[in-house]
Order: structure tokens, then sequence, then C-alpha cells
């Protein structure tokens, strides 16, 4: 009995390619180009290649957007070139209105002055003649009339090279301490000199009277509503050499001379022979009669207040 071995090839098998793995990439490689891109290159060779380039597409169009801004611009150019003359007289229209309007304003404004201090003299007037005696104490008093005689002086003035920023110990209520006189500052100042015996105080030409307000807007003092710009000079009717001692001596004269020191505030005070106050301007007499009786016993019933 005989066996049969299995018959072994002694031939190698064929060489595998390389890039047999990578059919994909291969393919690519081999037909770069698509085949409908193919046939359209060549319909398009077939045909003489009479269409136009790309390039020169899209030079074309980019010319006929230039044409056609052009054509814009130059339209809004006509048109505001049309409009121009309108427009510039009804803008003078506007200019001229404002100045008559402003004119006009300023003018009114001046009357209510003038008829404002017409009527405060009439009333000082009728305060002298009705009252007498006592009627000008009250004028006086009241601020309602000038007053000069003996007094002091008082200058407080900024810090040099004060500005408006930093902070420091007095930074309170939204103000910095930057060497600069504040609204409270003066407050201080004017009552301590009332406190000292003073009998009228102004400060930059504005009489003080009991119902004046020293109040702030910004870094501006204002009193009674009229802004002051420093230095601020304070006067004071009374005995000036007194005055100014008890002053100095006093609370407020301290706070004074801490501010000089610490903060470099600049003041200076001086007794004086003779000092000026003008009348409070915002004093209204509401109500003014004499009294029945003899010369000597005339008043006037005055309920006196400012705005």
């Amino acid at each position: 009995m005989s066996s049969q071995q299995p018959v072994r090839s002694t031939g190698s098998p064929p060489p595998r390619r390389p890039d047999a793995s990578m059919s994909l990439l291969t393919s690519v490689m081999d037909h770069a180009l698509d085949d409908g891109y193919a046939e359209a290159t060549a319909r398009r060779t077939a045909r003489g290649g009479k269409e136009l380039p790309k390039t020169l597409r899209a030079k074309l169009g980019f010319a006929g957007g230039l044409v056609l801004a052009a054509a814009v611009v130059t339209v809004g150019a006509v048109e505001a070139q049309i409009s121009a003359p309108a427009l510039a007289k009804e803008r003078q229209e506007l200019i001229d209105r404002i100045g008559t309007d402003t004119a006009q304003a300023d003018k009114l404004e001046a009357n209510v002055d003038r008829l404002r201090d017409e009527v405060g003299d009439r009333q000082r007037a009728a305060l002298e003649q009705h009252g007498g005696e006592q009627g000008q104490l009250v004028g006086l008093l009241a601020g309602a009339t000038a007053v000069h005689g003996p007094g002091m002086k008082l200058v407080v003035n900024d810090a040099k090279g004060s500005d408006g920023g930093g902070g420091g110990p007095r930074d309170s209520g939204g103000f910095s301490d930057t060497g600069r006189v504040r609204d409270r500052d003066m407050q201080r100042v004017v009552n301590g000199l009332w406190e000292s015996g003073a009998e009228a105080i102004a400060v930059n030409g504005q009489r003080l009277t009991a119902l004046s307000a020293i109040r702030a807007a910004g870094d501006a003092i204002l009193v009674d509503n009229k802004p002051l710009v420093p230095p601020y000079t304070v006067l004071a009717v009374g005995d000036g050499q007194r005055l100014a001692s008890e002053f100095q001596s006093s609370a407020d004269g301290q706070y004074l001379k801490v501010l000089q020191e610490n903060y470099g505030v600049r003041t200076s005070i001086s007794a004086q022979d003779d000092v000026r106050l003008p009348p409070a301007p915002s004093l209204i007499v509401r109500t003014a009669k004499p009294v029945a009786g003899s010369a000597d016993n005339r008043a006037t019933d005055t309920g006196k207040g400012t705005s």
C-alpha cells in the first residue's frame, strides 16, 4: 500500500506592490483631474477656447462694481450740493433766532436786577422814614442797609499748588483734602466771627444775614447761591483788635490755624479802622407798616426773610 505525499510547489509567490494597501491614494494620484472637468476642458478645446478666462471675467466684474460705486457717489454729491444752500439757510436762521432770544433774555435779566435794586432802595428808605432809630436798627441787624465802621479783615486762600486730585484726612462727604478751602471751612470761620462779637459780616462782598447759606457746588463755594472764587476776603464790623483776638483764641480760630499748619491753607488777619459792607441784595420785606403812636414809638412790623 502506497501513500501519496502532497506535492509542494517550489516556485515563489508573485511580488506584492508596495502601494497595494493604498489603492485610494493611488487612484487619486493617477487620475488627478475629475472626469467631469476633463470632459468640460475637452469640449472647451473643441470649440476653439472662445470662453473668457476666469481671471478676465473677474476683472470685468470688479470694473463694473467700481463704475456702479462711482455713480452712487456722484449722485449723492450732486444731491448734497443741491440741498447745501437750503441747509445753510436753515442753520443761519437758527443762529439768528438763538442770538435774538439770548439778547432778549439778557435784557429781561438786567431789567429784573434793576427792579430788584429799586425795590430794595425803596424798602430801606421806608424803614428809615417810618421806623426812626428803631427802623434803622432793625435794617442794620437784618442786613437790609449798608454799614461801615471799625472792624477786621480776614483773608483765607487755598494752599499753593492745590488741585482737584488726591485724598487726605479731611476727605468726607465726597470732598478730598487737596489744600483747598471748603464750604464747611468758611462756615466755621463765619460762625466763629459771629460768636466773637461781629456785628455784620460780608464774604467777597456778599453780605451775610441770619438766613444766609454757605454751600458747595462741586469745588466752588456758594454764598446765597452766588459762587465765589479764592481768595476769600471776610470783612467784619466790630472792635477790630478785640474781635481778631477773640476769634484767634476761639475753637474756630484754632481750627483755621490747623488748616494753615497741616494743609497749607493761607490766612491773614488784621484790624481795620473802617470797613464798608453792602446791604444784602436778597432781603425781602414781606410786611411793613407804621405803628400808631408817637414819633419815638413808631416801629415797623417787619417779617423778613431771604430767598
